[in-house]
């Protein structure tokens, strides 16, 4: 039993970690699937869904009324979710007559979305994050691979800022080798899913958001089921911040994993490769494998406890354990500092804050409980309603 949770659990790590990048990185490579990407402007429509996000979405609102996109071809919906600060006020004097504001009462993400895109008219459906500040031709890259009739959805590319903040730098980290892997997986066929921080859809597409679920991850994993293509587009460029404190990206990597968590189930189909081929690999690898590798980190970590006196593979492994659980430490306990923000701390770091959050989305999706509402992190911790 000892041996088998032991090479059990290393082995699912390696093949998550090590040898499914290796195989996206050569099918991107060696098995391309091209697409039409060509300079085209359909009507479309930006929808924000936001909550107190006064401080933020004025300067949203600024970069995309500012940006090159026809405006005549553009409509903007800013969907309040009960927020009790400057957001509707903020968002009525930036976007003047060419923003449509829903002052909406509390009821949680998903129905804000639902609202204004009940509203949209555009061809394409744009959804992005208040907090999300596009570059001048981010719209334009955008839909430039909607001239190919199998493309459905497009990613845009989210860029952290590199500035000095706690926890920063192991996400920023993390997310230039998501990017890489999200680049390969859509050359050769489709991402995995897109970010809510800029994403666009096909209308036709799209479908009302339950509750309680990623709302990106579910519109975007729906072009996949409905056959369309999953495309990303690195030169559609998104701008953002990583979360200010530790604490503050720790509460929202708890709710992206128990919402994502909860999607996956929901879209549980996807999951089936006879209908699906790789895609599906791609999918339990990327959003069940990775996101509850926690477990057999916690296996082979007792494990290697337990058979340390029976072999070096045993003593190799534990010896490897001890370094990375150092180099966490040294991050989580000097995030601001030079040494603390150096991939080799801060990667460490971050890897154990999120198994850390893996066992409370776990936890979550056991016990049921539904994360409805949110707030940001740069205001305070997300609302937890059970159900």
């Amino acid at each position: 039993m000892r041996a088998l949770a032991f090479w059990g659990s290393l082995g699912a790590l390696v093949f998550a970690y090590l040898i499914y990048p290796a195989v996206s990185l050569m099918r991107g490579r060696w098995r391309p699937r091209p697409y039409v990407a060509r300079p085209i402007t359909p009507p479309l429509t930006v929808v924000i869904a936001a909550h107190n996000e006064g401080t933020v979405i004025g300067r949203k609102l600024a970069a995309l009324l500012a940006s090159d996109y026809p405006p005549d071809s553009m409509q903007v919906i800013v969907a309040s979710d009960g927020s009790d600060d400057e957001t509707v006020a903020a968002a009525l004097a930036a976007g003047a007559s060419r923003v449509d504001v829903l002052d909406l009462p509390r009821s949680g993400k998903a129905a804000a979305l639902n609202a204004a895109i009940a509203q949209a008219n555009g061809e394409i459906l744009v959804f992005t994050d208040a907090n999300s500040m596009p570059a001048p031709d981010a719209l334009r890259h955008l839909v430039a691979p909607f001239a190919d009739q199998m493309v459905g959805g497009v990613a845009g590319n989210q860029v952290y800022r590199d500035r000095a903040v706690d926890g920063g730098s192991g996400e920023l980290a993390y997310w230039d080798i998501d990017r890489r892997l999200k680049a390969a997986e859509s050359r050769a066929g489709s991402a995995v899913s897109a970010t809510g921080a800029l994403y666009a859809i096909r209308r036709e597409l799209i479908r009302d958001v339950p509750e309680g679920v990623t709302d990106d991850f579910i519109n975007s994993t729906r072009v996949v089921e409905r056959g369309r293509r999953l495309v990303f587009a690195a030169d559609a460029v998104v701008y953002e911040d990583a979360a200010g404190t530790s604490g503050a990206e720790f509460t929202r990597k708890v709710r992206v994993m128990t919402r994502g968590l909860r999607g996956v189930i929901m879209m549980r189909r996807l999951l089936d490769p006879r209908r699906y081929g790789f895609y599906s690999v791609q999918l339990f690898t990327q959003k069940v494998l990775k996101r509850l590798t926690v477990v057999p980190n916690l296996l082979l970590l007792a494990s290697t406890a337990l058979g340390w006196k029976h072999g070096r593979a045993y003593r190799l492994l534990g010896a490897l354990e001890v370094a990375i659980g150092a180099a966490a430490a040294v991050g989580l306990s000097f995030p601001s500092s030079r040494v603390g923000r150096h991939p080799v701390f801060s990667l460490p770091a971050y890897f154990c804050m999120a198994n850390a959050a893996s066992l409370l989305a776990i936890r979550n999706v056991i016990g049921q409980r539904t994360l409805v509402r949110w707030d940001t992190a740069r205001t305070k911790p997300i609302t937890e309603d059970p159900g």
